[in-house]
């Protein structure tokens, strides 16, 4: 017990000095350093992946040096690495707020560039396709964000060199969007609302037009009218799949040559 006190006592006679400002302070490594070492060392610990410290010393540099070009860079490069620290909520407040500070930078269509990115890698990880969570309960927002961040880009800076990857990922996050939808029209057939799975299939083949999944959203239509007894919706849905997709594997060929007509494999 007595020693117990002999604790307390100790750690309560630091914390006294330390409130006193007796205890000495601890140095600051970055005293005295110039713009340009600030700007290399935070670059270093970029490179190096040492992201935390990296952006201490870019903080430090735009705090210290805010009207030279280092600044500006650092705000750009602090961004960055809360992108490579998949921060999505920090990354996108510090490239909002370099966009807002220098709207006529002349990098700043990277900036616009980098919102896309960060977005982008908010999508569902590859291997929550093997958990047994729904997809019709995620959120396709950052899908969308990362699209209309794209094509943001695309359109006020269609000269910009980002701008080709951007438009690939827009193709990309296209199909994505109409495979949720068609995920979820898939979600409303099974279950019996065949109101609400043929709206969400035709919504998709409206937005999406020439997406992949826009097959399966016409199958899903025409299966959801039949269940509702629309024989010419039915029918009418039926030729457009025949006319654009001769081939599908929802009809003779692929799985239903081998395992029987359409409507028992799917």
């Amino acid at each position: 017990m007595q020693k117990i006190l002999l604790k307390l006592l100790a750690v309560f006679f630091i914390i006294s000095l330390s409130a006193c400002g007796l205890l000495p302070e601890q140095k600051d490594e970055t005293t005295g350093w110039s713009a340009s070492k600030l700007y290399s060392e935070a670059k270093d610990e970029l490179n190096a992946g040492g992201y935390d410290k990296a952006i201490k010393y870019f903080e430090k540099l735009e705090s210290r040096y805010p009207f030279g070009t280092y600044a500006q860079q650092a705000q750009m490069d602090i961004a960055y690495a809360y992108y490579r620290q998949n921060d999505q909520a920090q990354g996108l407040a510090a490239v909002d707020r370099f966009i807002k500070l220098h709207p006529n930078h002349p990098n700043v269509d990277y900036m616009y560039y980098l919102r896309g990115l960060i977005n982008f890698n908010d999508r569902t990880s590859i291997f929550d396709t093997f958990t047994d969570q729904d997809n019709t309960e995620r959120d396709p927002k950052a899908v969308r964000d990362a699209f209309d961040s794209f094509k943001l880009l695309a359109e006020r800076f269609p000269d910009s060199s980002y701008t080709p990857d951007a438009i690939l990922r827009m193709k990309y996050l296209v199909n994505s969007m109409a495979q949720y939808d068609v995920h979820v029209a898939r979600y409303y057939y099974r279950r019996g609302a065949y109101v609400s799975s043929a709206n969400r299939a035709q919504a998709a083949i409206k937005e999406y037009p020439d997406a992949p999944a826009i097959e399966e959203a016409l199958f899903i239509m025409m299966r959801s009218y039949e269940a509702l007894g629309q024989k010419q919706l039915r029918d009418d849905t039926e030729r457009v799949i025949k006319a654009t997709y001769p081939n599908s594997s929802y009809w003779t060929g692929g799985p239903a040559k081998k395992n029987g007509p359409w409507w028992k494999i799917w």
